[in-house]
């Protein structure tokens, strides 16, 4: 089997853990006490580089890097991540860490709240704000979510680096075809039930989006009520939600080869955030969620209530694919087919807050 690094982040700390062959083994926590809500595995150089964005109560938030897989850490003496003081905002978490494609070797984006895009030139040492976005004339509108005004998603398309669509709660979606210099909503379609207009330019709850593998104009799309599929890049969206349990939701993934493959977890309800029936189940879709199916082999069969948030669902590069997912209970599950069965890796850790995945050996 090959070499997998899976990262946990969690309430109180990083945990990583190594698969050698078919053995698992973990360590941490990293950064104790820390909340950690995005990591990245950034495998394009000649070795793997983790970035993790941490928050600290006492020191707040900042970005760490370790080219050696988590034995030693750096952190910058400057932060990685400020803004300017022309906006007059203050840094109040890392919600996403995403290295660009490998046309962009040395350019990584970070995702922040109050929700904004910072691009890095340098691995992820140091980032700059992207300011069009930050200006963008709707801004003054957007709205801070449940959990915050975040931008927890960041998408580059393999086929143009200067191509990138973003995920704001509670903006939308947004995509940028010039590099950063220019922004337009991408939501058609997308329903927003708690809006007077249920069906604005912008101003969705969208909760998660991913990029098909084969086809990278078909997005999916986990939104705060509705599941959703664009095949024009987010020109347009269309309902997919037929056939879920619930299409409540916050994670969404990709098959890592497979077209017309995503993973979500359903949630009953924004006011009963607990799985679809109580029920520990991921669902997956393989003709591009005209249908679904749960996976629940190796899950626990008997009433659950742990809900896994918006980063908590990610795949790896393996052939079958690894599928994993943490939750609220501190339970990390792996698949290593694709999702038709499970394992329990680990139990009793504190909120889990996000998993990334990589293979790094065979």
């Amino acid at each position: 089997m090959t070499d997998v690094l899976l990262t946990v982040g969690t309430r109180k700390g990083l945990f990583i853990g190594h698969r050698h062959g078919g053995a698992w083994e973990f360590d941490g926590p990293h950064f104790n006490a820390q909340a950690i809500y995005s990591v990245a595995i950034d495998t394009r150089g000649q070795v793997p580089r983790l970035l993790v964005g941490g928050d600290s109560a006492h020191w707040g938030p900042s970005v760490f890097r370790s080219d050696d897989l988590g034995r030693t850490w750096v952190e910058p003496r400057q932060p990685a991540v400020k803004f300017p003081r022309f906006t007059k905002a203050s840094l109040e978490r890392v919600w996403q860490l995403h290295p660009a494609g490998p046309e962009a070797p040395d350019v990584v984006y970070a995702g922040t709240e109050p929700a904004a895009l910072f691009r890095s030139e340098d691995g992820g040492m140091s980032f700059e704000l992207v300011r069009p976005l930050w200006e963008h004339p709707t801004r003054s509108r957007w709205e801070p979510g449940g959990g915050g005004e975040g931008l927890h998603t960041i998408l580059t398309d393999p086929r143009d680096a200067r191509a990138v669509t973003v995920a704001v709660s509670t903006a939308g979606v947004f995509r940028t075809k010039d590099g950063g210099a220019s922004w337009a909503p991408s939501n058609k379609g997308v329903s927003a039930v708690f809006l007077p207009d249920p069906d604005p330019e912008f101003g969705q709850c969208v909760h998660k989006v991913a990029r098909d593998a084969v086809d990278p104009d078909r997005l999916y799309l986990q939104n705060h009520w509705g599941v959703f599929r664009s095949d024009d890049s987010g020109d347009n969206w269309t309902d997919i939600g037929q056939g879920l349990p619930s299409d409540f939701g916050f994670a969404a993934a990709a098959h890592p080869h497979r077209a017309d493959t995503a993973y979500i977890f359903p949630i009953n309800a924004d006011a009963d955030r607990v799985p679809a029936q109580h029920r520990c189940r991921v669902f997956r879709t393989g003709d591009a969620g005209r249908t679904w199916e749960p996976l629940s082999a190796g899950l626990p069969e008997e009433a659950h209530y742990g809900t896994v948030l918006r980063d908590a669902l990610c795949t790896d590069a393996a052939d079958p694919a690894g599928v994993y997912f943490g939750n609220r209970n501190g339970e990390v599950y792996a698949s290593a087919d694709d999702g038709d069965s499970w394992q329990q890796l680990a139990s009793h850790l504190p909120d889990v807050l996000c998993v990334r995945a990589a293979v790094i050996g065979t």
